[in-house]
């Protein structure tokens, strides 16, 4: 038995949204087979120290029996146990009324909802008509139940005076001081995403730095580390390290409706595929995740960061970035190149 611990997030069911956001790429729904469960716990469970079961990849509950399920992911699980975070399903939540109280018995105090601007741009963006008027109704089903919203909202050039729009409705709405009603705190904050799976393909579309509504600054996640596309080339120029991702003690593996297992670095494309686990022998599954012994990683050890950037790099651009989001968005584009995927 290795000394790893494991998390297994799957996608058993599938996902009403297509966002265009999305870190993970979209992919087609599916309903995995109900005893998948099981066995994916088994093929793992002799190999690490903890093996923790989720049934979801993308939106969380997204089943009918989401409280028989949720009780089985308990069950199955090996040496620990999921953990509900901040997420639940706010296409549920406005279909269920039962699934708020399934929330508040499992303890659920504060969960995250996802804006793209006002009606017209978060429906375009969720990939379905009525999205935003669901998060509002979202919004209310949980201040009704004493659970707290968080208003995340993925800022654009498209959409940044809308973005400043919803921070004032959330003003209107009284959010914050009906949160501390209750104990809790409302929370709003706007970042630019990561640059890999869907959210890759909004680049042309990235916010300046420059351009970031003043009134919004405040509530920018982790501004503070807030760079230029051109600042991050000025600090990666002539470097000499690799952007390689790395598993601490706990491994998490993305696991697709059909087998196909990924490290959670990023977006699940053909370069980062570890293999399928139908197919694939097990114990060489075990090697290559346990050893990081993937296609992709083995490219970036092959490259620096300072030849990166010199390939992909834009030393005139304005675009916002962390600098750890755009050494990854700098290793995707040149896997792209290689792999194709």
């Amino acid at each position: 038995m290795f000394a790893q611990h494991l998390a297994l997030a799957v996608d058993m069911y599938g996902c009403p949204n297509r966002c265009k956001h999305c870190w993970l790429g979209h992919m087609p729904n599916r309903t995995m087979e109900e005893k998948a469960d099981i066995w994916l716990v088994n093929y793992f469970k002799n190999h690490f120290q903890t093996v923790v079961f989720y049934s979801w990849l993308r939106e969380p509950d997204f089943c009918d029996s989401y409280s028989r399920r949720w009780a089985r992911d308990n069950e199955i699980s090996v040496g620990a146990k999921p953990k509900r975070f901040e997420l639940a399903s706010f296409w549920r939540l406005v279909r269920d009324p039962d699934y708020v109280k399934f929330l508040k018995e499992t303890d659920v105090k504060r969960v995250q909802l996802t804006l793209f601007g006002l009606e017209r741009l978060t429906d375009q963006y969720t990939g379905r008509k009525g999205a935003f008027r669901e998060v509002l109704s979202a919004t209310e089903i949980l201040l009704e139940h004493q659970i707290a919203p968080r208003w995340q909202v993925f800022l654009t050039e498209e959409n940044r005076e809308e973005a400043a729009g919803l921070l004032k409705l959330s003003k209107t709405l009284g959010l914050e001081r009906r949160c501390q009603s209750f104990g809790e705190e409302f929370k709003f904050f706007v970042h630019e995403g990561s640059c890999d799976g869907e959210n890759r393909k909004l680049y042309p579309v990235r916010i300046e730095k420059s351009h970031i509504p003043e009134e919004l600054v405040a509530y920018y996640w982790q501004y503070d580390q807030l760079l230029t596309e051109a600042e991050c080339c000025e600090k990666l120029q002539g470097s000499t390290e690799h952007e390689i991702p790395h598993n601490t003690d706990q491994i998490v593996l993305n696991i697709s409706n059909t087998f196909d297992a990924y490290f959670n670095f990023t977006h699940m494309t053909s370069a980062w595929r570890i293999g399928n686990l139908k197919s694939s022998p097990q114990e060489e599954m075990i090697r290559r995740i346990v050893e990081e012994d993937i296609p992709a990683l083995e490219l970036a050890r092959q490259i620096t960061l300072g030849e990166l950037v010199k390939c992909y790099g834009d030393a005139m651009s304005g675009k916002a970035f962390t600098l750890g989001d755009y050494r990854a968005y700098l290793l995707n584009r040149y896997l792209e190149d290689r792999l194709k995927g």
